[in-house]
Parts: structure tokens; sequence; C-alpha cells
């Protein structure tokens, strides 16, 4: 069961990278009071709502929309953190019923069904959910491609430049070296981020190699964003990490079970 909550955090964040990279035709901006009149659903209820805020806090800025892109981040991360802290309890119950978990597997390694039935009861009698990690992503998918769309779609962010950098136009597109420093640090950031999760959590295999698999990914789509977004996932980056400290700073390293690791072959002499 907690392979398949793993796999699904892994499914669910390919197919948002995949919907994303989706997303990068040449979508013409238009403004805000335009959104509200949209003949799409999304973009008059939903859309519309982000972007007037980005609108409101730019204003509250001196027109700054790098500033107001990062006031909005820090709103939205806020308002998910209780469900950040549901997902580190969930994690350290998790790995406090290990040693339990590995009795069981031990009891029952040649009966699946009679394995999964009694993991399913012990996760009932410490009221642990193996499944909870996928929330937090279920529910940020949902605010991130709206904030993806309200950040694309306002003109007045296309048009708009900060720290000297034309929020509209992407770094493989800008003619300009110092671009791409934009995309190295959503790459750097996403990467620090990951290694420290990685740090809580055993990762083998296909969770481990997503691990540098994703700041890759980020960087590929920060090159042919407009600089909007990857200034976004940064702001969004630094968020996470500066949560991580504070949440895991005294967490115990997770221990590897031994029964994962592979028994050294006695050879002949």
């Amino acid at each position: 069961m907690l392979r398949n909550r793993k796999w699904l955090i892994v499914i669910g964040a390919l197919s948002l990278m995949t919907l994303l990279s989706g997303c990068t035709p040449a979508t013409q901006a238009i403004s805000t009071a335009q959104m509200a009149d949209s003949g799409s659903w999304w973009t008059r209820n939903v859309v519309y709502w982000f972007s007037t805020m980005l609108d409101t806090f730019a204003d509250w800025f001196g027109g700054s929309y790098g500033l107001s892109i990062l006031l909005l981040t820090i709103i939205v991360r806020t308002i998910i953190l209780p469900l950040m802290i549901k997902q580190y309890k969930n994690t350290k119950a998790m790995q406090a019923l290990q040693p339990e978990m590995k009795k069981l597997r031990e009891k029952y390694k040649d009966d699946p069904k009679k394995q999964q039935e009694e993991m399913m009861k012990l996760y009932q009698t410490h009221q642990v959910n193996p499944l909870a990690g996928c929330l937090p992503l279920i529910v940020q998918m949902p605010i991130f491609i709206a904030l993806y769309n309200s950040i694309y779609k306002n003109i007045e962010i296309r048009d708009h430049t900060f720290l000297g950098l034309q929020l509209g136009t992407s770094p493989s597109g800008s003619g300009h070296w110092y671009y791409y420093v934009v995309p190295v640090v959503a790459a750097c950031t996403t990467l620090i981020q990951s290694m420290m999760m990685s740090k809580q959590q055993t990762m083998v295999g296909p969770m481990k190699g997503l691990m540098y698999i994703f700041p890759v990914m980020i960087f590929v789509m920060a090159m042919n964003f407009p600089i909007a977004l990857p200034l976004y996932w940064i702001y969004s980056n630094i968020y996470t990490i500066v949560q991580n400290y504070f949440m895991y700073r005294n967490s115990p390293k997770p221990v590897v079970e031994e029964a994962s690791k592979p028994k050294p072959k006695k050879g002949k002499r």
C-alpha cells in the first residue's frame, strides 16, 4: 500500500508537468476585465479572481508584479500549510509503524492478500492513512494551474519588467544571457527541496530517480515559459525549503530496513 501511495504521487506529479508542458501554446494575453467576460468557465470564474488579486497586489507595491507574484505565492502556500503539516504528521506516524509493518511482511510473505488485510488493520488501529501524502498534491494541482493561467494570460504581467527582466519573455527567446539565471535558480531550488525531502523519506528506485528528474524538467520548462512562471516556482520552492527546514530540523533520519538490503554472499576459498 505504501508503494502504491508513492507511485500515485509520482504519477500525479508527472501528469501535472505533462499538462503544463502542453499549456505552452501562444495564448493571446488579455486584460483582467476581459477575463470576466471570457467564454471559458475556468477563466471567468477561477483565473479571473487570481488575476484580480495579482493586479491588486501590484498596485500595493507601486505596480511591481514581481512582488505581487511573491505575495500571492506566500498567501496560497500559507493557506495549504495545514495540509502540509497533516502530511508531515502522517509521515512521522508511518515511520513509527515501520517495525510492525516489517513483522507483518515477514509473517505473511507467502500470502499477499492476508498481508494487505493486516496492514489495513494496522493503519486503522493507529489512525494512519497511507494515502494522506497525496492530498496536498491533489489540492495544489488546480491552484497551481489557476496561478499559471492568471500569470500567463494577464497582459499587464507580460509587459511588466522586474529586476531588468520582462516577465512575459522566455529565456530562450530573450537573446540575453542573464535571463538564463532564472531557469538555473528554479532548477537548483527544486533540487534542494527534493534533497531535503529525501533525507526524511527512504527513497529507492523510481522515487530516487525522480528527485533528479524534476529539476531537469523544471529547467527545460523554465527556459521556454515567460519569466513570470519560473519566478513563481522559485518563490514557491524557497517557501517550501524554509517550511521543511522548520518541520524536519529536529527529526531523526529514517532508518532503512535491513531486510531491504541484499546480504553479501560468502565466497569459497
